[in-house]
């Protein structure tokens, strides 16, 4: 027997059947629940009338696991959660194409359920997790490198860390599920638990590594695939360890390939520098970040024959005693320095750092205590510059900055903003000249006077405006 929509006048029909065929005309209902439950009422035999047979709604059951991943891979990651909760199927297929993951609780790795539920990680943030902090609070505590939450009687120390012991369980735990792991972020590990990532994760190429210390270094060694590692020593306020000499000549005679380091908190010497450059001899990318170095580490940089960028950031000092300038040497294939929120009050260690870095060709400087002229007339002796970056150096005149440029006779590219003390009537003939010479010219160094002129024509920003009119 056939329906019809026009049928629903039909006086033979039963009304349960009116009912159904007055929904499909005035509602948007599922044609297959439409179906199921026709089907239903028209079997007199039939005494679960009311119960939908879902396996034949869904004919997805028709497609193999391979090709629904396919199709699930092309959705946006939006609608990730909401398909996870469509069966249990579509939940395990979900959770296979999840590659990067931040945990949040650390008994979600030890059970086990971490790896059957995502099998198919490659990046994997241990660091929260790590935390025995309050998950219910709103107040979020957020450093440079970490982040957790916080209320009004908890206080952060090292106290708060899970048992390094449990750390190591959950890195043995998470190396024997996820052999293709690719980057790692970890904070309270010892030697153990990065020697079982070390041997089972092959793969692993980018590692983060807070409150690091020498002994730790001997685990992160036998990751001899490593390309980018940050290292984490000693952070202020939070958690303090040691990484010295010892440990970075560990760590240099076993990941060989390293290509970017990046040294945070972290104390040493010439020596240790100097074995990093030795035996790393592909690395591009070198960055301390407040770093606790020994006098006269820099002269170890020339050692880094392929270093093509130097980072400097939030560091107090550079080099308080760089020795004499015939013993620094020169970093050859270097092509940037970027310095961020350093102190530059020693001259001694300025003028050292710029002469390691003779041949760079882009020098950024961001907000930089202490740079004055005198600082910058140290980076004469940089001749190659083609790009020049300032920012944020209040102390800096338009004098100092014309003086130095004057030297550099290959530069292209200009950057100058928010230096109260370099004037637009400051500018000589001879600068303005070399202004237009330029391919790029970036010209913002008084940020209050772009902004008095950015409301010209405008109520706001006049003395005494419309809303605060005297009367």
């Amino acid at each position: 027997m056939s329906f019809h929509p026009d049928d629903q006048n039909n006086p033979s029909l039963t009304p349960p059947l009116k009912t159904w065929l007055k929904i499909k005309s005035t509602e948007p209902v599922n044609h297959m629940v439409l179906a199921m439950h026709l089907h239903s009422l028209s079997d007199p035999k039939s005494k679960k009338t009311l119960v939908p047979n879902f396996t034949i709604m869904d004919r997805t059951l028709h497609l193999s696991d391979e090709l629904l991943l396919k199709i699930l891979a092309k959705l946006p990651d939006s609608q990730r959660n909401s398909n996870s909760l469509v069966c249990k199927r579509w939940l395990n297929l979900q959770g296979r194409l999840v590659r990067s993951l931040k945990v949040l609780d650390w008994n979600f790795v030890l059970s086990g359920r971490f790896i059957h539920r995502f099998p198919n990680l490659n990046h994997v943030d241990l660091v929260t997790g790590s935390f025995s902090s309050p998950r219910n609070s709103s107040v979020l505590l957020t450093h440079k490198v970490l982040s957790m939450h916080v209320d009004s009687g908890w206080c952060f120390g090292e106290e708060n860390l899970l048992p390094v012991e449990a750390v190591d369980n959950g890195l043995k735990v998470l190396a024997s599920g996820c052999p293709n792991l690719r980057k790692l972020e970890v904070i309270g590990a010892s030697e153990v638990g990065l020697l079982s990532v070390g041997e089972e994760c092959f793969t692993l190429q980018e590692l983060e590594l807070q409150k690091c210390d020498d002994d730790v270094l001997r685990g992160v060694a036998a990751c001899g695939n490593l390309q980018v590692l940050k290292l984490v020593g000693s952070i202020d306020g939070f958690y303090n360890s040691l990484v010295s000499d010892i440990g970075l000549t560990i760590l240099a005679q076993g990941c060989k390939r390293l290509v970017k380091l990046e040294l945070s908190g972290c104390e040493g010497s010439f020596d240790g520098i100097k074995a990093i450059g030795k035996c790393c001899v592909m690395l591009e990318e070198l960055t301390f970040v407040d770093h606790r170095m020994d006098d006269g580490w820099l002269a170890g940089l020339s050692f880094c024959e392929n270093l093509k960028t130097l980072r400097f950031q939030s560091c107090k000092v550079i080099d308080p005693n760089p020795g004499l300038e015939e013993y620094l040497g020169c970093c050859p294939a270097l092509e940037r320095l970027h310095l961020q929120k350093c102190q530059l009050r020693d001259k001694n260690g300025v003028g050292a750092m710029f002469s390691v870095c003779r041949v760079a060709r882009e020098i950024i400087l961001q907000d930089c205590w202490g740079m004055d002229n005198s600082m910058l007339s140290f980076a004469s002796i940089c001749r190659r510059v083609k790009l020049f970056y300032l920012e944020g150096c209040s102390l800096l005149t338009t004098e100092g900055l014309e003086s130095v440029i004057d030297s550099w006779k290959e530069l292209q590219c200009l950057r100058v903003v928010s230096c109260k003390n370099i004037k637009d009537s400051d500018i000589s003939p001879a600068l303005a000249t070399l202004f237009s010479t330029l391919k790029e010219l970036r010209w913002r160094p008084d940020t209050k006077y772009l902004l008095t002129s950015s409301l010209v024509g405008i109520s706001m920003g006049k003395k005494g405006g419309k809303f605060f009119k005297r009367t």
